[in-house]
């Protein structure tokens, strides 16, 4: 694997020295997208069962290695390009999405993933996260959320829950944090999804959605970090994880709980969880992924609590619009196609219609 570590994006970046290229010869497997390097993440990260769960789902997916890229900012998750044997580029603290941005615009032949974490993409981040959502730039964001900052040892992030003991605040955090599937869904994404590391199947189904979506794909993946943050997320593990977890499938009937005790219906102009029980079938809400109007899907999003007590996963949001790119690529066509003869030098472009002599 060669991993560039650049912020400048051209037009063809020149990469050399993959191993080969998986599928030429006969179906792709594991092994063609595990690189030589040492996983360096802490033993019990939950990186581990994203990267396994990664490797196995790009060797179905059938795309070559030549025309994958996969672009990470700062912290554990940005270790992620070093450990698939394919095209990355471990970046700068917040940017991956602009730099991916320039290689979804410059490079249509390319697949452009963005790995990156709630530190990372919700706070230095921020600003160029929710313009690559708004502008539906065709790529698919990784977000994996901690609840807390792992690479600089235990701080508390964006999405930390309030009330938080850390190293940064020893008396409890007073921040409210981002919901992040209300940012990308405030941001109007086409595609907006969570999954959780542990859930090989639904992580599965979730990343399978997002590569196959036209348009900027958003998934959020809550993971566990053992060594500043452990036990994050044990309330959607544990016995009576059903209790909390409410699983969206597009045309059915949003209902959980070990026994489909729970239901979800309308509550003013919002959503809220009712025991199924008190209300008539026809009043509990039937998923529409496809839902054009993102008011549904962030009225889903709502629904998550910082004490995990309601957290829905699967795909909330999936529609069809226009690409960033696409639009970028046929401007440029059409200003090539229109270009006056004689307005080719830079000279004549700064000495333009738009320009006078002062003195």
């Amino acid at each position: 694997m060669t991993i560039v570590e650049t912020s400048l994006v051209g037009t063809d970046l020149g990469l050399t020295g993959l191993s080969g290229v998986p599928g030429a010869d006969g179906p792709q497997k594991v092994k063609d997208f595990t690189s030589d390097q040492e996983v360096r993440w802490c033993p019990g990260c939950g990186d581990y069962v994203i990267l396994a769960t990664m490797r196995g789902f790009l060797a179905e997916l059938g795309l070559r290695r030549e025309n994958l890229m996969f672009v990470s900012g700062i912290g554990c998750s940005s270790r992620f390009p070093y450990y698939l044997d394919a095209y990355g580029i471990h970046s700068i603290h917040g940017r991956a999405p602009a730099i991916a941005t320039g290689l979804a615009v410059t490079r249509p032949d390319l697949s452009v993933w963005v790995v990156t974490g709630d530190g990372d993409a919700l706070s230095i981040g921020g600003n160029h996260l929710i313009h690559a959502l708004r502008r539906n730039v065709n790529m698919t964001i990784l977000l994996f959320n901690n609840r807390i900052y792992g690479l600089t040892k235990g701080q508390y992030s964006p999405t930390s829950e309030q009330g938080k003991v850390t190293k940064s605040t020893p008396m409890g955090s007073v921040d409210h944090p981002f919901n992040t599937l209300s940012v990308a869904l405030g941001a109007e994404a086409t595609f907006a999804a969570r999954a959780l590391d542990s859930d090989r199947a639904g992580l599965t189904e979730v990343l399978r959605a997002a590569a196959e979506h036209r348009g900027i794909s958003f998934v959020e993946i809550l993971q566990d970090c053992p060594i500043f943050n452990d036990g994050s997320f044990d309330a959607l593990r544990r016995d009576n994880a059903e209790s909390h977890l409410i699983r969206l499938q597009h045309g059915h009937p949003i209902r959980f709980g070990a026994e489909r005790e729970f239901a979800v219906v309308r509550s003013g102009f919002g959503l809220e969880v009712v025991l199924a029980d008190t209300v008539d079938e026809a009043e509990i809400i039937v998923h529409d992924a496809y839902a054009d109007d993102p008011e549904y899907a962030f009225a889903l999003s709502r629904l998550s609590a910082q004490d995990l007590s309601h957290v829905p996963i699967g795909i909330f949001r999936s529609v069809t619009r226009p690409t960033y790119d696409d639009g970028v690529r046929t401007q440029l066509a059409t200003a090539r196609d229109r270009k006056p003869v004689g307005s080719n030098t830079l000279q004549e472009l700064l000495t333009g219609k738009e320009t006078w002599t002062v003195g």
